[in-house]
């Protein structure tokens, strides 16, 4: 009786190794659990991918009588062609998540897109940021390649030619792919109509390029200057959760200088008139908006109002803190008459700063911002009409006027009574 007693305790195991053994089941549960939900997410995403790119691939091309197309110049500067009116429309903050958290609001905004470049057939589609927007608890992914390849899937598909740079949302720190690839993928054979260039890899950015629009006697009527405006001042977490925005930087001055010089050798020595496109707003427009708003909302000598409205609340313009100084550079140089940015949704106004027209584009999303899907009165394109003079006209363009009609209903908004708001 003893000996089994006390074969019986050795056979029994030691209590701290049946703990060990319990939580080794238990990560092996949860590890199984992570993957499978992974799994389905994966899958999930792919049944919302394809969606989203079928709907992008059933769209008709646009039905251009004329339609303009580009050449590469012995710059490398793609070049249009014209003796008339070049017409341009800015679209902005696309924000398409392609995840399966997004799938409705991403096809109300390719449907938005397509329907307003149907109507309006514009000569070139200037983005200025912001097509992706992968934010994993809203977008229910990280692939920021997938959006920016179903946008450039619809926009091959309509034949237009376009031209995007990136903003913020593009290439988070935590997408899978980075400004490099995503550029890679814009300037692939598989997309002939976007004419998206890296640009010098020893500038800071990725895609800074210029196009031009000449008459057929070879001037130069207007240089489209194309610059990427970074992200985030570095690439840790506390710089994306605070909204720490960059800048344009100071080697991007310079190459924006030696261009337009380049660009004056080839046209008879003058400096070409020129417009440009980038994402987050210059601390100019911060301050043209406040002094517009410390004058009880009329112009001063600096600032001449056009029209719009400043939507958004708290800072209301959501620029960097560092100023490198390239509004000084434009107005010492005397070419760019018009700069064009996006990144936030709910400002749409235009101004003109010491001479300078800044304007704020339309922007399209529908998912970055809490409950932007149900209103409306933010939404639409810019429509920019370059002159043959060098000057040119610009206008905004709500998306819910009858001219525009998608593949698909435009949904039920409330078009809000948008409020003008001061920097606190």
């Amino acid at each position: 009786m003893y000996d089994a007693e006390v074969k019986t305790k050795k056979k029994k195991k030691p209590r701290g190794k049946r703990i060990l053994k319990g939580i080794g089941i238990f990560f092996l549960v949860i590890v199984l659990l992570i993957a499978l939900v992974a799994g389905g997410v994966t899958v999930t995403n792919a049944v919302t991918v394809k969606s989203e790119r079928n709907f992008a691939k059933s769209l008709a091309p646009v039905a251009y009588t004329a339609q303009l197309e580009p050449s590469l110049d012995d710059n490398g500067f793609y070049t249009f062609v014209t003796d008339g009116d070049f017409k341009v429309m800015q679209l902005t903050d696309i924000h398409i998540g392609a995840g399966f958290m997004s799938n409705k609001v991403d096809t109300m905004a390719l449907n938005a897109v397509a329907a307003m470049i149907t109507a309006e057939q514009p000569d070139l589609v200037c983005v200025s940021g912001d097509i992706a927007f992968p934010i994993p608890y809203q977008a229910g992914t990280i692939n920021n390649k997938t959006a920016a390849t179903i946008f450039a899937d619809m926009m091959e598909q309509l034949g237009v030619y376009w031209a995007p740079v990136f903003g913020n949302h593009d290439t988070e720190s935590f997408s899978y792919y980075s400004r490099e690839e995503i550029g890679e993928l814009y300037e692939s054979d598989k997309y002939p109509h976007c004419l998206f260039q890296a640009g010098d890899p020893d500038v800071h950015g990725v895609g800074n390029y210029v196009i031009n629009v000449k008459t057929s006697a070879g001037e130069i009527t207007q240089s489209i200057f194309m610059i990427d405006s970074n992200d985030y001042v570095d690439t840790s977490l506390a710089s994306t959760i605070n909204w720490v925005y960059d800048c344009i930087h100071e080697d991007q001055i310079e190459w924006y200088e030696k261009t337009l010089y380049a660009l004056a050798e080839d046209n008879g020595g003058n400096i070409p008139k020129s417009i440009a496109f980038f994402h987050i707003p210059l601390a100019e427009m911060k301050d043209a908006w406040t002094e517009y708003c410390s004058n009880n909302f009329e112009d001063t000598e600096n600032v001449q109002y056009v029209y719009g409205k400043a939507g958004e609340s708290e800072a209301v313009i959501y620029c960097s803190n560092l100023n490198n100084g390239f509004f000084d550079k434009v107005l010492e140089l005397g070419s760019t008459q018009g700069i064009f940015n996006g990144h936030d949704h709910l400002n749409n106004f235009s101004l003109y700063y010491k001479g300078v027209r800044m304007t704020y584009g339309y922007s399209i999303d529908y998912l970055a911002y809490k409950g932007i899907s149900t209103i409306g009165s933010q939404r639409g394109c810019t429509i920019i009409t370059l002159h043959p003079d060098g000057s040119f006209d610009c206008t905004p363009e709500n998306y819910y006027q009858d001219k525009y009609q998608g593949v698909n209903a435009k949904e039920s908004v409330t078009m809000q009574e948008q409020e003008n708001h001061i920097p606190e």
